[in-house]
């Protein structure tokens, strides 16, 4: 159970089977849904809540004219509302809007009751709990408002006020923004940059050794399908079980010490077996700088885990990429779903505390919304570029478009990372976190069930595979992919220290994967890992997937390291793995 704040003056705690009820925000009739999804599909939705079609509301109005209004963005996920406060003021009524979180979905309630002094409503665990936030002289919601916290706790600790705050950068994304903004033709600058000095900069390749005890590997994981298996001197900056002085063999996997259900793994994909490489019409060639660049990779068991996904507070954002023209854009609206605000929804750009204490491990996610969407091939013709979706908490803040990548996790926790299709529309009320990024790296094929690479893989600007300005393809890259032994699900990231799409294809092949996809690149701050193992301390340890990485962290005056997502809110959208309870 999670420790509460103390109850304030205005949040009265009352025994189970008192007199005070509301009737629950419950997900609304199925032919309210069927009218709202004809809206959702259309060309232009209009409004952030236009694109939440489970959407519930309920009003009540108080002394004084005041007016108040709450909507649960998704009943059946129970986890975002939005509060609306209209007061009398000197100049007339106001009108605020606040974006609030359930601290634990799975056991409040929300509801808005009505009468002389209407409150909100929180029940769950033989508890009712009445809160009335916006009242009293120092109202509490300005008073967490005013806080500089991207979750400002209110109704003692049981919601979350979440605040606009500004995202943290590196002075390289921070230049690169600023190049974009304020520089004619910023982009290409950005892109020549990256072309002379990103290619290859991170690229590793480690020396190896034939002979020696590789330690114990996972059975569940197997070995990657390689040519051969010598012993390598790059590993993960965690610390493993059974490796000898450090050293790892290649394709197998050692389990990360104080991180049960945690396994890494590193080759080159140069290793991979002739059986994969030599297969004709599936990717490009591997040029010897890539076949020898090392690749790291990060397994979890996803019986010991859930896994959350979350915005940054800039990226993705909403508007137009600049990327499709044409028919691939409508410069008559603000952005392909109709805005390019999620106003008044906030993205907080990192974990809620209510899980902090469960959090395993956290990686970035896709790509930022200007390069995430099309520019050249089919796909940038119709529905407005194919801007990559996202959706959080079963909440959609972009629509999800058919043919993309997409890792899907549902409201029972389940996750499945396959292309999305039209049909999966209807199935929107099953999904809790939703994150499309491109097309796939490999998935089956349709008649035979085996993996293959994509069908672009081997093609840039229909693939949207980005790199430098000049199309060389080849540079430091993180994907994922699932894989499944006996039924039981494995998650995968891989961080490529210099790869093009097809070693990434090729990798994920010889793992064993059913299904890959990209995820970011050029840098370690698109491509950060980071682990943290259960030590005991009081404090959160952190042990980053390559030690460059640590510099992406804060540390407090101390020198105490404050971690990425978890710490502070961060600019860009990342995933997170959570111990089951």
């Amino acid at each position: 159970m999670k420790r509460l704040l103390p109850a304030t003056a205005l949040t009265a705690v009352l025994v189970a089977g008192a007199a005070l009820s509301a009737q629950s925000l419950e997900t609304p009739d199925s032919e309210t849904i069927r009218a709202r999804m004809e809206v959702y599909e259309s060309p232009t939705p209009g409004t952030i809540f236009d694109l939440q079609p489970f959407r519930a509301r309920q009003e009540a109005s108080g002394p004084g004219g005041l007016a108040l209004g709450l909507t649960s963005l998704n009943p059946g996920v129970n986890a975002w509302f939005v509060l609306e406060v209209t007061a009398p003021g000197f100049f007339g009524a106001t009108t605020r809007a606040y974006h609030l979180e359930n601290a634990d979905p799975e056991r409040w309630r929300i509801s808005l009751s009505g009468g002389a002094e209407p409150t909100l409503l929180i029940e769950g665990g033989g508890e009712s709990i009445a809160c009335a936030p916006w009242a009293g002289d120092e109202p509490e919601l300005l008073e967490a408002a005013g806080r500089p916290l991207p979750f400002a706790p209110i109704c003692g600790g049981r919601l979350y006020l979440r605040n606009k705050v500004r995202g943290s950068r590196t002075s390289r994304e921070a230049v690169a923004e600023f190049l974009r903004n304020n520089v004619v033709f910023g982009d290409s600058i950005v892109n020549l940059i990256k072309g002379s000095f990103y290619e290859d900069a991170f690229m590793q390749s480690s020396e190896t050794s034939e002979e020696g005890d590789a330690g114990a590997t996972v059975a569940a994981l197997g070995r990657a399908s390689l040519s051969r298996y010598p012993l390598m001197y790059t590993a993960p900056g965690f610390t493993l079980e059974g490796t000898e002085g450090g050293r790892m063999e290649a394709g197998a996997w050692y389990a990360v010490k104080d991180a049960p259900g945690i396994y890494a793994s590193v080759m080159q994909p140069g290793m991979i077996s002739e059986e994969i490489l030599s297969r004709r019409g599936e990717t490009n060639y591997l040029d010897s700088v890539e076949r020898g660049a090392d690749v790291l990779l990060v397994a979890f068991d996803m019986l010991k885990f859930d896994i959350g996904y979350e915005l940054g507070t800039d990226h993705p954002s909403f508007g137009w990429s600049s990327r499709p023209s044409g028919a691939g854009r409508d410069w008559r609206i603000p952005g392909p779903d109709g805005f390019d605000r999620p106003d008044p929804l906030v993205m907080a750009g990192m974990v809620s505390p209510a899980l902090t204490d469960r959090v395993a491990a956290t990686f970035t996610g896709g790509f930022k919304r200007d390069h995430g969407a099309f520019r050249f091939g089919p796909m940038a013709t119709y529905n407005h570029g194919n801007h990559y979706g996202f959706m959080v908490n079963g909440v959609v803040l972009s629509r999800l478009w058919p043919d993309l990548a997409t890792i899907i996790i549902y409201k029972d926790g389940r996750m499945e990372m396959r292309k999305w299709t039209e049909e999966d529309n209807a199935r929107l009320g099953e999904i809790r976190f939703a994150r499309q990024n491109g097309v796939p790296l490999i998935e089956p094929d349709p008649e035979t069930g085996e993996s293959v690479p994509g069908s672009l893989v081997r093609h840039w600007g229909p693939g949207n595979w980005s790199g430098s300005a000049d199309a060389q393809l080849r540079t430091l890259r993180g994907g994922a992919c699932t894989k499944e032994v006996d039924g039981r699900q494995f998650l995968i990231y891989a961080y490529f220290s210099t790869a093009t799409p097809s070693a990434m294809a090729r990798t994920f092949q010889a793992y064993g994967c059913d299904h890959a996809m990209l995820l970011d690149m050029n840098s370690q701050e698109h491509t950060y890992m980071a682990l943290y193992p259960q030590t005991g301390g009081d404090w959160i340890e952190v042990e980053h997937l390559v030690r460059g990485m640590r510099a992406i962290d804060q540390r407090r005056r101390d020198g105490i390291v404050i971690p990425r997502f978890i710490g502070f809110a961060d600019n860009r959208d990342f995933f997170y793995l959570l111990r089951k309870e």
